[in-house]
């Protein structure tokens, strides 16, 4: 644990110490532009007030291919200026489906560009895993990017369907976590666990799921996905302030809160803490 690097307001008060950057835990993972653009005003505005406690920045639906290339790697920049590492997201999905043959460009580029994370996902591919890994392998191998595979429950996961449709794509959590091994055994450092079978288009929740790839993969190497402030407060409560986890840009304040101990809901208030030996 370290001291923050700036002089918190209202700093005689507690809140639970976080790791400090790069962290290995307790990682938050922040979704840049999606459901609304989102420009350098408001990412500065985010950063410059919260920053401290966000590690990733993920482009999202591949947003990034619709903006202007300046545009983009101001984003980056402004991200690099905060240490916060820049995702792809997982459009590499897309290049597969349209533009099998330039798969290694599309990394590249990404390289290039300056991103520092290429998301490897297949939720609404019929792909084999070995191909996965393959491409874990290839992103390891390029200068300036890390690969972040996806592993889910859930065929079609990413989508927005109702969860009866989505019933009949529900798999095997084993095939997951077998596969999520081989991704970490290929030079992946972390997992991105998509909520889509398991806290999200869902008829009831497969906490049992949750608990299964955290006790298998290491709940360290896993990022798991929580679009909501009743799943965040569930992995809090669950596996622990510092459990890393993927919100939306809206939702920084209050996951962070939650992680602080300062702020909860009736089954949380009160009763999030850490304990350092310093």
């Amino acid at each position: 644990m370290a001291d923050r690097p700036f002089d918190r307001a209202f700093d005689f008060l507690h809140v639970n110490e976080r790791p400090e950057k790069p962290r290995e835990k307790g990682i938050t993972e922040m979704r840049g532009p999606y459901y609304d653009p989102m420009g350098p005003r408001e990412l500065r505005d985010i950063l410059e007030t919260m920053g401290w406690y966000v590690d990733i920045y993920k482009f999202s639906g591949g947003s990034f291919s619709l903006m202007p290339e300046e545009a983009v790697r101001e984003l980056i920049d402004i991200c690099h200026e905060f240490d916060v590492k820049v995702s792809t997201g997982g459009f590499i999905e897309n290049v597969l489906i349209r533009d099998n043959d330039k798969v290694d460009r599309y990394v590249e580029e990404c390289a290039e560009m300056g991103f520092d994370i290429v998301e490897i996902s297949s939720g609404f591919l019929a792909i084999d895993a070995d191909d996965m890994v393959a491409m874990t392998e290839m992103v390891s191998e390029v200068d300036g990017v890390e690969p972040k595979p996806e592993i889910n429950v859930q065929f079609g996961a990413g989508g927005a369907s109702d969860p009866e449709d989505l019933e009949e794509g529900q798999q095997d959590p084993e095939m997951a976590i077998r596969e999520g091994e081989r991704h970490l055994d290929a030079g992946a450092e972390l997992l991105m666990v998509e909520a889509e079978g398991i806290t999200e288009e869902v008829v009831e929740w497969r906490t049992d799921v949750a608990y299964r790839i955290a006790n298998q993969l290491g709940a360290e190497n896993c990022v798991f996905e929580a679009p909501g402030p009743e799943m965040f407060e569930w992995y809090i409560k669950n596996f622990g302030p510092n459990v890393n986890l993927f919100v939306d840009n809206s939702q920084i304040v209050e996951l962070e809160c939650m992680r602080s101990g300062l702020w909860g809901k009736t089954t949380s208030w009160g009763r999030t803490t850490t304990y350092s030996e310093d």
